[in-house]
């Protein structure tokens, strides 16, 4: 696999689809080139948090020897710093050319969003005072992967808010975190001796277990208030991922460590897209 293919995560990308998807379907119509565009949008800005994070990290010095996750490009040598830096500035690009056209056609309020954004994603690991390395990455994570992503993709199709995007925003949201949730439980020590003070380095190993139980459950129960908010069962469709929620929740109750975890952030990736996939179907047939 190309070193920046890696780099780019594909496992988890379903954090930048499943929200696209959610949103348009909960949209009342249809417009194809919008929906691929914010398609676009919605991967070249996951691409580049994780060209970002590949970077900045090793620019920071977090990313060491001892870090137990899948490798790290820069850190490896596989990828000079220079490169990623154009890499990740590519993706932001990219993702900028589909968002002027959405802007274009749904609204120029649309260019704040998408500088809120690239600030926003460029912060995470970046600049004089990352937040995630603060405790934040969960919120910008829900805010931007969650919400943000998935009322805007309804909200470029309509030209306005979506009463049952918004509700089908929380529980995209909290699946997208519980993916950095179990990646940052997998990287707790080694994040904590570099001085990255995730969420899960300030709470702890159990705790974060904990949190990452609840954000399943939760973002399953929240399917209730969307299928309210459209007046149709439909919707509790997305309940049918529920069987691989098993595998992911058996790897984080058992207290597997380090490399051990690497198969429940794959099958979180997973849940999320399977789930978005059905939450999609149950809101275009509602």
């Amino acid at each position: 696999m190309h070193p920046l293919v890696e780099a780019a995560r594909p496992k988890t990308l379903s954090a930048g689809v499943a929200p696209v998807l959610v949103g348009t379907a909960a949209a009342d119509r249809f417009v194809a080139w919008r929906f691929a565009a914010a398609l676009v949008v919605g991967v070249a800005v996951q691409v580049g948090v994780n060209y970002a994070n590949d970077y900045f990290d090793f620019v920071r010095g977090v990313d060491t020897p001892a870090r137990v996750g899948p490798r790290r490009a820069v850190a490896a040598g596989l990828v000079a710093p220079a490169r990623m830096r154009l890499a990740m500035l590519t993706a932001f690009g990219v993702a900028a050319v589909a968002g002027l056209a959405l802007a274009a056609a749904a609204g120029w309020e649309l260019l704040l969003v998408g500088a809120l954004c690239f600030a926003a994603a460029v912060g995470y690991s970046g600049g004089p005072r990352p937040y995630a390395s603060a405790g934040l990455g969960e919120l910008f994570v829900f805010t931007f992967f969650g919400l943000v992503a998935t009322v805007g993709s309804a909200y470029v199709q309509e030209g306005r808010i979506v009463a049952a995007a918004v509700a089908a925003a929380v529980p995209v949201g909290l699946l997208a975190v519980a993916i950095l949730v179990v990646n940052n439980l997998r990287d707790i020590e080694t994040d904590a001796a570099a001085g990255k003070q995730t969420l899960a380095a300030r709470i702890g190993d159990a705790q974060t277990r904990t949190l990452y139980v609840l954000l399943l459950a939760v973002a399953f129960a929240s399917v209730a208030a969307v299928a309210s908010a459209v007046r149709s069962p439909l919707p509790v469709l997305a309940a049918l991922a529920a069987p691989l929620a098993a595998g992911p929740l058996r790897v984080v109750r058992d207290r597997a460590h380090g490399r051990g975890l690497i198969p429940a952030l794959a099958g979180t990736a997973r849940l999320q897209l399977v789930f978005g996939v059905l939450l999609a179907l149950g809101l275009a047939l509602a």
